[in-house]
């Protein structure tokens, strides 16, 4: 049974919350200007986002900060109300997950040198909370010991779209028995690769949740990044500055940045974590996690299902253009319908979308990406 975690365990743990990417293999549902952490794909009623912040709420309260590009600012305020302005952090374009996680270090430091910061994507979908609650309680006892700690997900097939951890000894602190060591940091591999981690056990998939005390993630980051650090504190003593002084960071991951050379040294571990977790990272991902329709039997409907006729057909459709959409005799279709743009693939090739993107871009149709 999950531990109750009561919110004064973890007063001195903020949650931070990176919103940015724009999610090509969403796409058309998915684009720059509307990426898919601010869409509702699971039939919830509320976005990724909003579900996130749900998800942190019990444990952090009021503690969140999101970090996000200057062209959805508008949106995430919209969505979250009564997130602080203090605790909205515009990024003027984007640089990767290291300077947007960074950044928010920099500002949490000044506010309290000694806070843990947890770092969780905007565009996840993870179930049984108390579950999460529970791992990251364990994440953050941890990290008050002077790791950074990751949280790694047990696989349940080969996947070649993640990263994933090698795991180690056992590294149990008091509060947190399920503390393991991580070995190393493991690239996005190739399919045999993959299955021999699934068959070997010592692997879990990365899914880029990081705790860290903000003075630890700082001293890992400047052991690499210097420049990095001392351009994150500038900005954070004087937020005016962004502007200024935000083209002159590296554009890199927080994993190339911290978590492997980190890794390297043995100051990471990782909390595997009791929960199902996905990162709706294409359409195939999208379908495992909607209900069969019951009005139209072997299709999964996003939206309204009152513009979906469906004779035959398996799949997943959206019908968001105004127009009926029919489907007929088509096995693991995939059709998403927007008012400019119509897709129409299976779910083989879901993987494939954002190379369509790239292919919109190269024609300079980039009021459709």
């Amino acid at each position: 049974m999950p531990h109750a975690v009561d919110a004064a365990e973890l007063a001195d743990f903020t949650a931070v919350i990176p919103a940015g990417g724009s999610g090509t293999r969403l796409w058309p549902l998915s684009r720059a200007s509307s990426p898919k952490f601010l869409h509702d794909l699971t039939g919830s009623g509320r976005s990724l986002l909003q579900s996130t912040v749900d998800r942190l709420e019990p444990l952090v309260g009021s503690r969140v900060l999101v970090v996000t590009g200057s062209q959805h600012a508008d949106a995430v305020r919209a969505q979250l109300p009564s997130l602080s302005e203090d605790n909205l952090l515009v990024e003027p374009s984007p640089r990767g997950s290291m300077p947007a996680i960074g950044l928010a270090a920099a500002v949490l430091e000044r506010r309290d040198p000694h806070a843990v910061l947890g770092s969780f994507a905007a565009d996840h979908v993870i179930g049984d909370a108390d579950a999460f609650g529970e791992t990251v309680r364990q994440a953050v006892a941890a990290a008050r010991q002077g790791v950074l700690v990751t949280i790694g997900i047990t696989p349940t097939y080969p996947a070649t779209g993640f990263g994933y951890v090698r795991v180690g000894d056992p590294r149990p602190v008091t509060g947190a028995p399920d503390v393991r060591r991580v070995r190393t940091f493991v690239e996005k591999p190739d399919a045999e690769h993959a299955s021999s981690y699934v068959e070997s056990g010592d692997y879990l998939w990365n899914a880029g949740m990081f705790v860290v005390r903000v003075a630890d993630l700082l001293e890992l980051l400047g052991a690499h990044h210097p420049q990095m650090v001392r351009l994150l504190r500038e900005i954070a003593a004087a937020p005016a500055r962004i502007e200024e002084l935000w083209p002159s960071l590296t554009k890199i991951a927080i994993d190339h940045a911290v978590a492997e050379p980190a890794a390297a040294a043995g100051r990471v571990a990782v909390v595997p974590a009791s929960f199902s977790w996905d990162d709706v990272g294409d359409f195939a991902s999208l379908a495992s996690l909607l209900a069969e329709s019951h009005d139209h039997p072997g299709m999964r409907v996003l939206g309204e299902g009152r513009f979906v006729v469906n004779e035959g057909s398996t799949g997943v459709v959206a019908a968001h253009g105004g127009r009926t959409v029919v489907t007929l005799g088509i096995p693991d279709v995939v059709v998403i319908d927007t008012p400019d743009a119509l897709l129409v693939t299976t779910r083989e090739h879901c993987q494939d979308v954002k190379s369509v993107v790239s292919a919109l871009q190269r024609l300079g149709r980039e009021d459709l990406t």
